[in-house]
């Protein structure tokens, strides 16, 4: 449901970037209207939107606000949705009721200084957040080669017992061939002396045979 409040702002709440972060606050929740120094020291905040991002807006004044501000009261009135704001502005001067002194010139560069240590703590903690992925990649990358670097030690065995069992099959080769050799020749021996009687055997006969029929 759209509605509009005004809400008014009490305590040391001027000089501290209030107005910006009420505004950068107000933008991320899509609200729209302003927020002015008023003279007697509170801050007045005017706006319109949904009514949930409007109580988003006025929880981040009360539980989050900047570390220099203190509030001490902050009254909120709703009021008839207008559609009176296209934008979140701030408006007004910075220090509207108060002369700038030598101690308020100190109290404003301490809270620079403040604002650059959130900053350099935001940057910080970025590159904390970066470093820290850039570790888990190259946890990662390391857990890949060293996969890598078992598959290939596994392979290498592989491929040794593969080596060796082709030797013992080459080596049962050659050891048939071997006895192979010798059996032919064996072979080839009792061949010839089984010839040789063969060939002495009917050639005594065929000289029995002659000395019978008187060719002798």
């Amino acid at each position: 449901m759209l509605k509009r409040a005004s809400i008014r702002i009490k305590g040391d709440v001027q000089k501290a970037g209030f107005r910006t972060f009420i505004k950068n606050t107000a933008d991320s929740l899509n609200v729209h209207g302003f927020a002015e120094n008023q003279e007697e020291g509170s801050v007045k905040v005017v706006c319109e939107g949904e009514e949930r991002a409007i109580e988003g807006l006025i929880n981040s004044v009360k539980q989050n606000p900047p570390s220099f501000v203190r509030i001490e009261e902050v009254a909120v009135a709703y009021e008839e949705y207008k559609g009176e704001f296209s934008s979140f502005e701030r408006r007004g001067v910075d220090v509207p009721r108060e002369e700038v002194t030598r101690e308020n010139e100190m109290v404003t560069l301490m809270r620079s200084f403040d604002k650059k240590g959130e900053v350099m703590i935001g940057i910080l903690s970025s590159m904390n957040e970066t470093l820290g992925s850039m570790n888990e990649t190259q946890d990662s990358m390391n857990e890949t080669l060293k996969g890598v670097k078992e598959d290939t030690s596994k392979m290498l065995e592989k491929q040794d017992e593969t080596i060796d069992a082709i030797g013992e099959v080459s080596e049962k080769i050659d050891g048939s061939k071997e006895e192979i050799v010798t059996q032919i020749s064996s072979l080839r021996d009792d061949l010839r002396s089984y010839m040789d009687y063969k060939f002495a055997k009917i050639e005594h006969e065929v000289e029995a045979i002659k000395a019978k029929i008187g060719m002798i």
